[in-house]
């Protein structure tokens, strides 16, 4: 951008400052003076009704990056970028049984973190260990995505780059975050998620009835693609990747909808969310309800083909800027301005969520298990609370000191790495022949084969095998599955 959108900046700005007010204040929401307990502060004493869990489980899964990075996908290389559709249909089926089965697991030996769970159920330290670390390990480029979503926005706006004032917005929206975390836990996250639920769902109905029919939008973008359909330079002259999907990349789009669903139950943060729900009903209606979200983000992976139609273009490798720069040329800048705010928004229900998982992964799993057996759970609460500052402002640092695609390749790695807790977070429940050491050396092999496989072909999650392109987080999770149950067949014995 050449200038700052004054307008769009100021009706932004005040987004973020009543939302910040309202997550700071949350304690006024609850009856409490004082969260003495990890289960209080972590998990909002397992209280929230079908409507609070609704709110916040879609805030969480949904990220401001998901979507500011889904459409830009699909801009960037067509109908591919809507995978994110079928996995997120294909994971509630999912969730309907598994979420309940581990809400009430966790209720009934008093866990917060999933890798409390499976202390209790294998008597296993060392694969609660590998579960926590790894829960940790993909949590931080996560968190960081989120401040990226928040950075495209400024990008957008005209403040970032611009010295060091695009920092300093990052760092205060980041540092009240901390602070409302902090004191609230869990319940900030989930005051927000109203906000956002209603921002977000408002802003992409505006942007639909201002863009048109979407056959409409098919077709403009259709007549404007240029070469060949399987490699065109997006954005570049009014090209576009065509919005079919080439037969030659199915079984990417299949393993990608497939792993990504088998992985997003897996990360801390959901299942943090999951465990506040207050009974296993609340959990099989939002099952259901969520696809509510599926929805929206299939409407914003929309925006990447309207940003087509309407000829938007955007610098090579920069295809995350489409939608917001579509949105400033619909709108006038106070509204834009708003949009902007509610897609930031999306982006402190998940970090505020995130920093709360990590932080309870790192105390009780790490430093209770480790260092402090006798640690008490008011001090369990105090050492969480400034764990989740480090983490929101390790973030912080990923996003100030390194490229923005050094945290999106990491975070390429943490979904391939968090698939390969599946094994002890869902098969240990389903058959005794998995054994804690067979699940812990095939958890080794597969974080090893999928590091190998991403980081060897560049950074990418799609590596071919055998002449076909599969996600390398499902070649990683048949090795960890093989060497698990080889190795628990050799321990029965």
């Amino acid at each position: 951008m050449t200038g700052v959108d004054v307008p769009a900046l100021l009706t932004f700005a005040a987004v973020l400052v009543l939302t910040s007010a309202v997550a700071v204040a949350a304690r006024w929401f609850y009856r409490a003076d004082v969260l003495p307990t990890p289960t209080d502060w972590a998990v909002a004493g397992r209280r929230f009704g079908t409507v609070t869990t609704w709110f916040l489980m879609g805030g969480t899964i949904y990220t401001a990056y998901t979507f500011v990075a889904v459409p830009g996908v699909v801009y960037a290389e067509g109908a591919i970028g809507f995978f994110a559709l079928p996995y997120t249909v294909i994971v509630y089926p999912l969730a309907f049984w598994l979420l309940p089965k581990l809400w009430r697991e966790a209720r009934d030996v008093g866990a917060v973190t999933i890798a409390d769970v499976v202390r209790v159920r294998y008597d296993s330290p060392g694969l609660a260990l590998a579960v926590a670390l790894t829960g940790i390990l993909v949590t931080m480029p996560y968190v960081a995505l989120q401040l990226l979503g928040i950075r495209t926005v400024l990008t957008v706006l005209g403040v970032y780059p611009a010295g060091m004032t695009g920092d300093v917005i990052l760092g205060v929206v980041f540092a009240v975050l901390a602070v409302a975390t902090y004191r609230n836990g869990l319940r900030a996250a989930a005051v927000i998620g109203f906000l956002k639920g209603v921002l977000v769902f408002a802003a992409i109905v505006v942007i639909m009835v201002l863009l048109g029919p979407p056959d409409r939008l098919f077709a403009e973008a259709e007549r404007r693609s240029t070469g060949p359909p399987d490699l065109v330079s997006a954005g570049v002259d009014g090209g576009v990747v065509t919005t079919h999907l080439d037969p030659g990349l199915s079984t990417a789009y299949v393993t990608l909808a497939v792993g990504s669903a088998l992985a997003l139950l897996m990360y801390p943060h959901v299942l943090t969310a999951a465990f506040a729900a207050r009974g296993e009903q609340v959990l099989r209606r939002n099952s259901v309800a969520l696809l509510g979200w599926t929805a929206l983000l299939g409407l914003f992976a929309l925006l990447g083909v309207a940003a087509h139609a309407l000829g938007v273009v955007v610098a090579q490798g920069r295809a995350e800027l489409a939608v917001p720069t579509m949105i400033t040329q619909l709108m006038p800048g106070w509204a834009a301005g708003a949009v902007f705010g509610a897609l930031a928004i999306g982006a402190l229900v998940p970090a505020s969520i995130m920093s709360v998982a990590a932080a309870m992964l790192f105390t009780r799993n790490v430093y209770v298990e480790y260092v402090n057996p006798n640690t008490t759970p008011k001090q369990q609460t105090s050492i969480a609370r400034f764990v989740s500052l480090l983490v929101k402002f390790g973030a912080l640092g990923f996003v100030l000191l390194l490229a923005a695609q050094d945290t999106i390749n990491l975070q390429l790695l943490g979904g391939v790495w968090v698939l390969q807790t599946f094994p002890a977070v869902v098969l240990g429940a389903l058959t005794r022949r998995l054994s804690p050491a067979g699940m812990l050396a095939g958890w080794a092999v597969g974080m090893l084969t999928g590091t190998l496989l991403v980081t060897s072909g560049g950074f990418s999650a799609v590596v071919v095998l055998g002449g076909v392109q599969v996600y390398a987080a499902v070649i990683a999770l048949a090795v960890n599955l093989v060497v698990a149950f080889a190795v628990s067949a050799v321990w029965r014995r």
